[in-house]
């Protein structure tokens, strides 16, 4: 069975992408387009790894991050965050909310993928 991913963003353009890249790659991919989207989801599909932007709307990344960790049932799923917002502090807060990594935008598409395998891997 292949591992199901969620990804999160708001942005189309990234969203597709990473879609067709992760697919590509042979996940089972879901989308959600905001924060609340992408708790639903959580909860809903259980994915194996969520792919989470930080700045979306009707709640942050961050939100998603803490909530997923709050929530029993979804609290072990393994997150990867992908952001613009690279500073040292944005990279601490959202390790200390739970992230299991953290990657800034622009990311080249080998590094990201070798990511999820390593991610993917650590938790079986």
């Amino acid at each position: 069975m292949s591992a199901r991913l969620l990804i999160a963003d708001d942005e189309p353009n990234i969203l597709i992408s990473l879609e067709f890249l992760m697919k590509r790659e042979g996940y089972d991919v879901k989308v959600a387009r905001d924060g609340q989207e992408a708790i639903d989801a959580i909860v809903e599909h259980r994915p194996d790894l969520v792919l989470l932007d930080v700045m979306m709307p009707r709640k942050s990344g961050f939100d998603v991050c803490q909530e997923v960790r709050a929530h029993d049932a979804v609290k072990h799923t393994r997150i990867l965050m992908l952001t613009a917002k690279g500073r040292d502090t944005d990279v601490a807060k959202g390790l200390a909310l739970g992230a299991n990594a953290y990657m800034t935008k622009p990311f080249s598409t080998k590094e990201l993928v070798e990511k999820v395998r390593e991610l993917l891997e650590s938790q079986a």
